[in-house]
């Protein structure tokens, strides 16, 4: 994976002060893999690594859901946009505050979430991402790209540390 830069902090927002050797978490990652069903767990695997090597505070369940998010949207691209595109980029970005990923393919086409139906097989993909990216407060979306393409992403803050709790006062 190359490392093509830092991310910045949100526009009109001053950088927030990180604890000590969170510096080292940030940037960005992007890479490029052929637009066949292997490249998909590939894609998970290379963004799990990713966050173990940079140490990114993902809780388990958070953790987890970064990586449902990367196979649904890898998935997606190889399904859908692999036609018109026989290769997808997949960019993580660190950042203070949280990681965004984000599939970028050369299909104009811009998936939108499918009403659920039991009698469908597939095609919850974007259904999955969008309960992962509510729950944890995070948000996602569809851009297009200058070349025609597109560019699916996603991110998610950090889990919220708990808020201390004060012991009960006495009486």
């Amino acid at each position: 994976m190359e490392i093509v830069g830092s991310v910045p902090p949100e526009p009109g927002q001053a950088p927030p002060r990180e604890p000590a050797g969170s510096a080292a978490r940030r940037g960005s990652w992007r890479f490029t893999a052929p637009a066949l069903p292997t490249s998909v767990p590939r894609a998970r695997h290379g963004v799990r690594d990713l966050m173990r090597r940079q140490k990114v505070p993902l809780a388990g369940d958070r953790l987890d859901g970064l990586l449902l998010i990367v196979s649904e949207l890898v998935t997606n691209a190889v399904q859908h946009a692999a036609l018109l595109s026989p290769e997808l980029t997949v960019e993580v970005s660190v950042g203070p505050a949280g990681v965004r990923v984000a599939v970028e393919d050369g299909h104009p086409y811009r998936p939108r979430p499918l009403v659920p139906d039991e009698e469908r097989i597939g095609g919850r993909g974007l259904l999955l991402v969008q309960a992962v990216v509510d729950e944890a407060g995070g948000s996602y979306d569809v851009e297009h790209t200058p070349g025609g393409g597109k560019v699916v992403w996603a991110s998610l803050p950090f889990a919220e540390e708990p808020a201390p709790t004060s012991p009960p006062r006495s009486r």
